[in-house]
C-alpha cells in the first residue's frame, strides 16, 4: 500500500462521520473537536477530489452521489478496523497474564503467594517467567515485571512492591548466639570472619557488600552458580549468605536461618512494573489482589 495515494485519515474520519450523521456540528461533538475542524477537513477533501462530497440540505448535509459512494467505503473500512481493535482486545483480555522475574525471587517469595491467588481467582491464568536477564516486556509481549533495584525504570510504570533490605544470615546456632543489634558495625565486623557462600552469578548482591564494607574477593567462600543452590547449603549450615530479607523472612519466622547481620536505611526493593498505560483486566486483577488482598506484603508503597 501506498500511503501517499490516501488523503489524510483524520479528513476521512471526519467526513464519514459528517456523512453518516448528517451534520457537521454532530461530527464534531462526536470526534470532540471543533465545527471548524470538520469543515476544513471537508473542504480539504473536496480540494483533493476536485468535487463535492456534501452538500446543504435544511438544517442538515447530506452527501452528494460521489460522497455517498465514500462515505460508504469508508464507513465499511472503519468498521473492519474497529473489529480488529476489538478482537485484539479480546485477546489480550483472553490470554494469560505473564510475568517476568528472578529464579530465586520467583522461588522464595512469589510462589508461596500464587496459592492463595489461584484459590481467589479460578478464572484467571498466571505465567511466571524466571530469567536473571532483563526482559523487554513490549518487543516480549508480558504484562508484568518484577525487579530488583532502586529505580527509576525508565519507560515503565509502577510500584515498589517489597524492601529488599539486605540481611546476612546462617542455620540457627551455627555460629553462637547471634547478635543483639544485627545492624551494628560489630554484627558486621562479625560476619566478615566467617565461612561464606557466595553467589557467582549475580554480582549485583556482592557489590552491595562493598558497600557494606565487606570485599567479596577476601570472604573465605564458597561459590556456587545460583541462589536456588546457596539457600538450601546455608540452611544445612554449610556457611553465612547476604541475601535480601524478602527471600528469607519465612525461612527466619520458621527458625530454618537466623539474621547475623543487617542493612540500615536500604534503598534498595523489589518493583512491580508494567508499560505505561492501561493493563489488561486480568492483570489488573492480579496487580489489585497483590495490594489488597495479598498476605506476601506488609505494606504497599
Amino acid at each position: 500500500m501506498d500511503w501517499r495515494d490516501i488523503p489524510s485519515l483524520s479528513a476521512l474520519r471526519a467526513f464519514e462521520a459528517a456523512a453518516r450523521l448528517g451534520s457537521l456540528s454532530e461530527a464534531a461533538r462526536a470526534l470532540n473537536v471543533t465545527h471548524a475542524a470538520i469543515a476544513a477537513h471537508v473542504r480539504a477533501l473536496e480540494g483533493e477530489f476536485g468535487q463535492p462530497l456534501l452538500r446543504r440540505s435544511g438544517r442538515g448535509m447530506v452527501p452528494t452521489l460521489a460522497g455517498a459512494e465514500l462515505a460508504r467505503d469508508l464507513g465499511s473500512g472503519f468498521a473492519e478496523i474497529a473489529a480488529g481493535v476489538r478482537s485484539l482486545r479480546q485477546g489480550r483480555e483472553d490470554r494469560p497474564v505473564t510475568l517476568t522475574t528472578t529464579p530465586s525471587f520467583a522461588e522464595n517469595w512469589l510462589m508461596p503467594c500464587l496459592a492463595a491467588f489461584w484459590s481467589a481467582h479460578p478464572d484467571i491464568p498466571l505465567s511466571v517467567q524466571t530469567s536473571q536477564d532483563m526482559v523487554d516486556l513490549r518487543r516480549e509481549g508480558i504484562d508484568l515485571a518484577i525487579r530488583h533495584g532502586s529505580g527509576p525504570w525508565p519507560g515503565l510504570e509502577g510500584h515498589v512492591l517489597t524492601q529488599a533490605t539486605m540481611v546476612v544470615v546462617a542455620q540457627p546456632g551455627r555460629f553462637g548466639p547471634p547478635p543483639d543489634d544485627p545492624t551494628s558495625p560489630e554484627a558486621w565486623a562479625r560476619v566478615a570472619d566467617l565461612p561464606w557462600i557466595l553467589d557467582t552469578s549475580h554480582s549485583e548482591f556482592n557489590k552491595r557488600l562493598v558497600r557494606l564494607g565487606l570485599d567479596p574477593d577476601a570472604l573465605q567462600a564458597t561459590e556456587l552458580s545460583s541462589n536456588g543452590l546457596i539457600l538450601p547449603a546455608c540452611r544445612a549450615g554449610g556457611g553465612a549468605s547476604a541475601q535480601p530479607l524478602a527471600l528469607v523472612e519465612t525461612d527466619i519466622a520458621d527458625g530454618r536461618l537466623e539474621v547475623l547481620a543487617q542493612e540500615v536505611d536500604s534503598e534498595m526493593a523489589y518493583h512491580l512494573l508494567h508499560l505505561p498505560g492501561p493493563l489488561s483486566r486480568r492483570a489488573q486483577t492480579f496487580v489489585t489482589w497483590l495490594k489488597r488482598d495479598s498476605k506476601c506484603i506488609a505494606g504497599w508503597s
